[in-house]
């Protein structure tokens, strides 16, 4: 079982689906806007999405997009479950119309080193406001937390009404405690 490695985040993301499904009643026909870093749960995010059917849109700034083979089996899941997984590098163009939109630290452990300069970089990433006016009115704010306020998302965003983080931080303790019971069930 892979709770987190660099490379991938399964078990944020089974959160991520069961929030989903709680506030749209189905992961059918969703739309996720991925804005940021092509990180590990980027990654975990775009497999996720190609496997159950949810439309993705990943905005990343140019040299971190997420990696071709991540991208090249969720794009083969995505055309086996009638899902579209698109890249962009405009924020606003990936969050037009979403049903979500979705971000992360812009610096993960082992790069606080390139804190500063991703700043400047990711900074039109930003999950804020202006980027929310570009999804559906009645879209929900996703992050995996923890949050840095006012850099990959702003404050009144994190803290507002759209936002759903605090539901998917607890939702993180049921998918993973449903996860466990699966495994633990399972005959050796």
């Amino acid at each position: 079982m892979n709770a987190l490695c660099d490379e991938e985040h399964p078990c944020q993301i089974l959160a991520d689906l069961l929030t989903v499904f709680q506030h749209r009643g189905s992961l059918e026909g969703a739309t996720i806007c991925w804005t940021g870093d092509g990180n590990n749960v980027c990654n975990s995010l775009m497999l996720a999405c190609g496997l159950v059917g949810i439309n993705l849109r990943v905005a990343t700034p140019k040299g971190f997009e997420p990696p071709q083979a991540v991208t090249n089996r969720a794009l083969e899941y995505a055309k086996q479950n009638g899902a579209r997984i698109v890249h962009t590098y405009d924020a606003k163009e990936g969050a037009k119309d979403a049903d979500f939109v979705y971000t992360d630290v812009w610096a993960s452990m082992g790069q606080e080193a390139e804190a500063e300069q991703r700043k400047q970089i990711f900074r039109p990433y930003q999950l804020n406001r202006d980027l929310m006016a570009q999804a559906k009115p009645d879209a929900k704010v996703l992050h995996c937390l923890p949050a840095h306020r006012g850099e990959e998302i702003s404050a009144e965003v994190l803290d507002g009404p759209q936002s759903i983080v605090l539901n998917q931080a607890e939702n993180r303790l049921h998918a993973q405690r449903a996860l466990l019971a699966v495994l633990l069930s399972r005959k050796q």
